[in-house]
């Protein structure tokens, strides 16, 4: 288990680049990843100064963010870091006068999925062949091809 009080979770720096090998790992099209993060905040995790995990939150109105990426380097998932996140990503956006977070994943991505809804997001939408329209190539998760994007919101 990740000892909560060793990981640092910071805002990107100025001039810093972001972990696009982090990023690539929720969303393999950078051409996508480079749509959002210009408008986006970028936070990372630290522990002993190794960026080991990151998110990005979205502004989509005065009252909505979203989570459009978070990711955790392979070695330390299923440790809590994800959760740990979730958790940093939902203060963040409250002390930013956010009313409702937002995070979407797909129908393939079981285990964050299963984490989005045991952090009480909830499941407001579903978009049909998401993932077919909109990557130039086939993403396949866990045996099973990523084709529709489910959404989940949670209120703050």
């Amino acid at each position: 288990m990740v000892i909560k009080t060793e990981i640092l979770i910071r805002p990107i720096k100025k001039g810093e680049r972001p972990p696009f090998e982090l990023l690539e790992l929720a969303d393999p099209s950078s051409l996508m990843i480079n749509t959002y993060l210009p408008k986006s905040r970028i936070f990372l995790a630290e522990l002993e100064k190794e960026i080991i995990g990151v998110y990005v939150l979205l502004p989509i109105t005065d009252q909505k963010v979203e989570i459009k990426n978070i990711a955790v380097k392979p070695k330390f998932q299923g440790k809590g870091l994800g959760k740990l996140m979730l958790g940093h990503a939902e203060v963040t956006a409250r002390s930013m006068d956010y009313k409702t977070i937002k995070i979407a994943t797909a129908n393939s991505s079981i285990a964050p999925l299963h984490l989005y809804l045991s952090q009480g997001f909830l499941l407001q939408e579903i978009i049909p062949d998401f993932f077919i329209e909109n990557y130039e190539k086939p993403i396949f998760e866990n045996g099973v091809q990523c084709r529709d994007l489910m959404v989940l919101e949670k209120k703050i």
